[in-house]
């Protein structure tokens, strides 16, 4: 598997593992996430995946020469503690659902971080759904993250959470 940066024509590609994964979760009955609405189409969506990619932290895992999955790094989301020392946040990470269970969503959280140490940066942070049955969160926790504090967004439920690294 190979992590490039974001380029032109990712948005739609991108746009589409969310549809993919929004799919899959919905068929499960956890609409909680993200909802039941496909990204591609929703202007609002569109916009958020195009300013990503404008503003470079956006990589792509290609799988077999395909786009396996993406993720953001950046400045955290304001809804969040603001960190008291410097930081790298993960702002997004999304799998094709056609690569699921092929290590996709690690291999990217393992750029953040190697980013994150190339920066001179010993905190990685990121926040993801912590509804249902707190699946989400657990994955995070088996790639090294630790919990930092639950949080809502509206009724939405969040945990924030970090990964300690050591610097280059």
């Amino acid at each position: 598997m190979r992590v490039r940066e974001g380029r032109d024509g990712d948005v739609p590609v991108v746009l589409s593992m969310f549809d993919s994964a929004v799919a899959w979760l919905a068929a499960q009955g956890r609409t909680g996430q993200w909802g039941e609405r496909p990204f591609t189409g929703d202007d609002r969506r569109t916009r958020q995946v195009a300013d990503w990619l404008a503003g470079g932290g956006m990589r792509i895992a290609e799988r077999d020469g395909q786009a396996a999955g993406c993720v953001v790094v950046g400045a955290a989301h304001d809804y969040v503690t603001p960190a008291t020392e410097p930081e790298l946040y993960v702002q997004a990470l999304v799998t094709d659902r056609r690569h699921a269970g092929h290590g996709v969503g690690r291999t990217l959280l393992d750029w953040a971080a190697g980013e994150a140490r190339a920066r001179g940066v010993d905190l990685l942070r990121v926040d993801c759904y912590a509804g249902d049955d707190e699946r989400l969160v657990a994955f995070y926790e088996g790639c090294g993250f630790t919990r930092a504090a639950p949080f809502t967004v509206g009724t939405w439920p969040g945990m924030l959470l970090h990964r300690r690294l050591t610097a280059a």
